[in-house]
């Protein structure tokens, strides 16, 4: 049982797209209002989100903690700030807190100290882009970034397409908005030409673009994603 002195935790889900304003429920504004202390893992970011969930907040008003890789500094304040009773949100810069994410790592230390956390219903890229892509939503993996040196980067291409065809199952995997190119032109070159690859860029924005071709069928018209979020699906 969690302690009744322990604070409670949220975990606040952001827009993807500043546009798609629309994509997050009325609630998550009536988790924030509870907050007293926020984790985030861009300040600057985060509190302009908020201010557009909520007009009236005053920013100053709250304690704020950048998460970057959760450091034990930023766990011991995490720590401290449950111990004395507060309602803690989190918010990172990837949607959903915790997944793909360095939140994940407060998010441990509050189950270890048995403190209540409290996910609350967002956009996430992965799963958005897994429901459009047509394939195997029964078995998926999530693969984060690929190595970026090229014969690593090329092994571990050929180590997920193998996986796939072995297990049946999706591998999903990000990469650097300004690398995207570089690794559609090197997905194509090395799987085979009947494997599907989706390419979902810009979710929840007005240029949303989820396509899923066979790589034969990619190899014909490269599309240009250089500098768009994407998150790529590889099924063989």
């Amino acid at each position: 049982m969690a302690s009744a002195a322990l604070g409670q935790v949220y975990l606040i889900p952001c827009f993807i797209s500043d546009e798609a304003t629309a994509t997050l429920p009325l609630y998550i504004t009536d988790a924030v209002k509870e907050c007293q202390v926020f984790f985030v893992e861009n300040e600057r970011s985060a509190r302009r989100f908020l201010k557009q969930l909520w007009k009236e907040m005053v920013i100053d008003n709250y304690e704020w903690h950048t998460i970057h890789k959760a450091e034990t500094t930023v766990q011991e304040d995490f720590k401290r700030a449950l111990q004395r009773g507060h309602t803690i949100g989190i918010i990172s810069e990837a949607g959903c807190p915790g997944v793909a994410d360095p939140g994940q790592l407060l998010v441990a230390v509050a189950q270890a100290m048995q403190a209540t956390v409290k996910p609350l219903v967002g956009p996430s890229s992965i799963l958005l882009a897994l429901m459009a892509s047509g394939m195997n939503g029964q078995q998926f993996a999530f693969a984060g970034y690929l190595p970026i040196d090229g014969d690593e980067r090329v092994k571990r291409i050929k180590e997920l397409e193998q996986e796939s065809r072995r297990k049946n199952c999706t591998q999903i995997f990000i990469e650097t908005p300004y690398r995207n190119n570089q690794l559609v032109e090197t997905i194509c070159k090395t799987c085979l030409p009947q494997t599907r690859l989706c390419i979902a860029a810009d979710i929840t924005a007005p240029t949303e673009k989820i396509q899923t071709n066979t790589i034969a069928d990619w190899q014909k018209i490269l599309p240009d994603i250089h500098k768009r979020p994407a998150i790529f699906l590889l099924h063989a």
